[in-house]
């Protein structure tokens, strides 16, 4: 299974892009912190990472402001010429 469910904020918002077919296309970066639990410790935990959204979530993603937080949903995939993983999103709510 391949689900990754990721409370963040908006980092960056890219412009609004279109793939070959005419697809609306957002590349954004997110930001998570906060603290878990590993190996009986407290442990702080930060990341950054890339991701996608694709259709008509590209457009309502695309609308919400630069350092908002929300709750993400989506998959994990490399693209085809690249070395780190991508969230693809499919949804996303308030936190």
């Amino acid at each position: 299974m391949n689900r990754v469910e990721l409370t963040a904020c908006i980092a960056e918002l890219n412009a609004l892009r279109y793939t070959p077919a005419g697809l609306p296309a957002l590349d954004l970066r997110l930001e998570h912190e906060s603290s878990t639990e590993e190996a009986g410790q407290a442990r702080q935990v930060k990341a950054a990472l890339k991701a996608v959204a694709l259709g008509a979530m590209a457009e309502r993603i695309g609308r919400q402001a630069v350092g908002s937080v929300w709750r993400f949903t989506g998959f994990l995939a490399t693209p085809r010429n690249g070395k780190h993983v991508v969230l693809h999103i499919q949804e996303f709510q308030q936190d």
